[in-house]
């Protein structure tokens, strides 16, 4: 097994070969002779094999990836050098005041909040949905409270109180149960009489507070364009430059706005609802039966069924809304988990239903399975994941296999060049986007699975924590705060995960030259910092 030159020329290369020696010869000491026989068969006859199909299978979905990010990238590069704006593809007049009509020229808009326990937000979202410009007479506003704190129900129903006071129309609706979560909440509240007399909805997340004109400038576009079901506004972050973690969030998020959405908008004019921040078609919904509880991504479910019939959506970058990003670790891998299981969840159950779909074209289909679904939600936490994580560091044990040069580094550097062109302030954050990415690829791939499988966690919902204007004007020092039991921060699969790549770099350091410690010593380490916790802000234990 050590039969490989040592790399003298290294620092420290003799002293982990000599420690590696030392623990195999410790660890054989205690097998018999035939063991090592045994171990040669399995090594030549089975992990060989299998770990050059691994990476032929990986190599085949790196290719399948990057095709994908680059057919994005061109169309989006298209749209932005021809300035293909919105109302240059679809009829956009403001909505003009008639004297006969009055405010009968205005559509009449439902505004839902879905909101569970939103403590430091729920006045933060009602004030920007109550300032929406737009007729009183012609907006329902709904507040969804599920909350199960009753002390935040009567804060949030004083304040729906206090804006109807003040002339709005403002409907405090609360529910005995979570049957559903927020696709549960917003179909039964989509049953009530009133809503019959809208002709448009609109959602906004209990932390998202659109601007004033939010409903001038979007609702024009399904006024002017009946094939239009929904138009989706782009996110803003308020919290982007709280910590490191949420600024790669940010570019993260930016590549999914202004590359996704923006190339599927343009193509197809499909992409997957992002659950807020949009506007929708009444008369879409109902024709596709409305919100449906089968999975976690009550939004994405509804953009499938909806587009199958034949409707078309619209992004518009242009139009931003002010949202919060989850700032604690523990809130970032539930919100995860979510959206990486609830597609794979997604995928497995609507697949039938796109292939028998009547009203859309086997192209519009392809795009759907492959594109929308397979690339993106499957292959790419996967490829991440197994080839990067898994299969690159345990080939260092195995000389006999060498990775292609495209497949290790031109193939990661061109997907990572395309995600940075979305947030270009933040370039410099790449390497440790890098490395963010394939820690968390470990949470999104094993979420996958259990969504294609169904298994425990599939509906698993934990709302994300949000944390509003609790600290602003605070000191940072008061804001990060360590739990007083550090060892609960502790993420045993993390840590492992840890240890096996060191493991890995080490052993790559000592007796090999293809140089790939120097990526995997990083991603160990990365591992590491996020299995103690110290990633994120860190919030005192105590309330």
């Amino acid at each position: 097994m050590f039969a490989i030159d040592l790399k003298t020329s290294r620092p420290f290369a003799v002293s982990v070969a000599h420690a590696y020696k030392y623990a195999f010869s410790t660890f054989t000491g205690f097998l018999p002779e035939e063991a090592g026989v045994a171990w040669k068969h399995v090594r030549e006859s089975v992990l060989i094999p299998v770990l050059k199909i691994a990476i032929i299978i990986c190599l085949i979905m790196s290719v399948m990836l990057v095709t994908e990010k680059l057919a994005m990238g061109m169309v989006t590069l298209f749209v932005k050098v021809f300035r293909r704006t919105p109302e240059k593809i679809y009829k956009w007049e403001p909505i003009k005041e008639d004297e006969e009509l009055g405010t009968f020229a205005y559509p009449m808009v439902l505004v839902q909040v879905p909101m569970f326990n939103e403590r430091e937000v729920y006045k933060l979202s009602i004030r920007a949905v109550c300032n929406l410009v737009w007729p009183a007479d012609r907006l329902i506003i709904q507040i969804l409270d599920d909350s199960t704190d009753l002390s935040i129900r009567e804060m949030v129903q004083k304040e729906c109180d206090r804006w109807v006071k003040k002339g709005m129309t403002v409907h405090y609706i609360s529910r005995d149960n979570r049957n559903g979560y927020k696709a549960g909440a917003m179909k039964e509240a989509m049953l009530i009489d009133y809503v019959g007399q809208c002709e448009y909805v609109t959602v906004f997340d209990a932390d998202f507070q659109p601007a004033s004109d939010f409903l001038m400038r979007t609702v024009p576009f399904l006024m002017h364009n009946p094939e239009l079901a929904l138009v989706q506004t782009r996110w803003k972050f308020v919290n982007a430059d709280e910590c490191l973690m949420t600024r790669i969030q940010e570019m993260s998020l930016n590549y999914h706005f202004k590359i996704e959405q923006q190339s599927g908008s343009s193509t197809f004019a499909f992409f997957g609802f992002n659950g807020t921040a949009g506007v929708w078609r009444i008369k879409a919904m109902n024709e596709s039966e409305g919100w449906k509880e089968r999975t976690t991504v009550e939004d994405m479910d509804l953009a499938v069924r909806v587009s199958l019939l034949g409707w078309k959506y619209l992004y518009v970058g242009d139009i931003k809304v002010k949202s919060e990003l989850p700032s604690t670790y523990k809130a970032y891998r539930y919100q995860q988990h979510r959206w990486s299981c609830g597609p794979a969840n997604l995928f497995r159950k609507v697949t039938p239903e796109i292939l028998r779909a009547k009203k859309v074209s086997w192209v519009k289909k392809l795009f759907l399975i492959y594109n929308f679904f397979f690339a993106r939600r499957i292959i790419s936490h996967n490829v991440t994941f197994f080839f990067y994580c898994v299969v690159i560091p345990v080939s260092v044990f195995f000389p006999e296999i060498s990775v292609p040069q495209w497949g290790v580094v031109y193939i990661p550097t061109v997907i990572t060049l395309l995600n940075s062109v979305g947030t270009p302030s933040s370039i410099h954050l790449t390497i440790f986007w890098i490395l963010f990415e394939n820690v968390m690829s470990w949470h999104r791939c094993k979420a996958v699975f259990i969504g294609l499988s169904e298994a425990d966690r599939v509906n698993e919902w934990v709302v994300t924590e949000k944390l509003g204007d609790k600290f602003k004007g605070k000191p940072a020092a008061k804001i990060k705060k360590f739990q007083t039991k550090f060892w609960e921060r502790f993420h045993l699969m993390e840590i492992a995960i840890g240890i096996a790549l060191f493991l890995c770099a080490s052993y790559d350091y000592a007796f090999n030259t293809d140089h790939y410690f120097l990526y995997i010593f990083p991603l160990s380490i990365s591992f590491f910092i996020m299995g103690f916790g110290y990633v994120g802000i860190f919030l005192s234990s105590s309330k």
